[in-house]
């Protein structure tokens, strides 16, 4: 649906502004730019921000910003257990060695 709704647009151009963010949104956002076309991922940010916001406003919700950094570390941990699930589900195992 369309919508020329003042917020929408609002949440939108914020959504859209944190591709260059060092936060943990926009690494967020990024993640999600890559996976998904442009457009999308720009509604879906929106989308989140919006949630983020509502959820501030109702409960007093404090928002922290961990940074990208953070974020990151956590995306590499949940990719690296989603491997030793697949892995273990075809009978190996995964082994870490370190990094040359």
């Amino acid at each position: 649906m369309r919508t020329n709704s003042r917020l929408t647009v609002a949440f939108r151009m914020a959504a859209s502004t944190l591709r260059e963010s060092d936060a943990y949104l926009g690494a967020q956002f990024r993640r999600l730019r890559a996976r998904l076309e442009a457009p999308v991922a720009v509604k879906a940010m929106a989308a989140k921000l919006a949630r983020l916001v509502y959820r501030m406003l109702r409960y007093g919700m404090p928002f922290v910003d961990r940074g990208a950094m953070f974020y990151e570390a956590r995306y590499r941990q949940r990719q690296i257990n989603s491997l030793r699930r697949k892995a273990a589900k075809f009978g190996f195992q995964l082994m870490q060695f370190p990094a040359n």
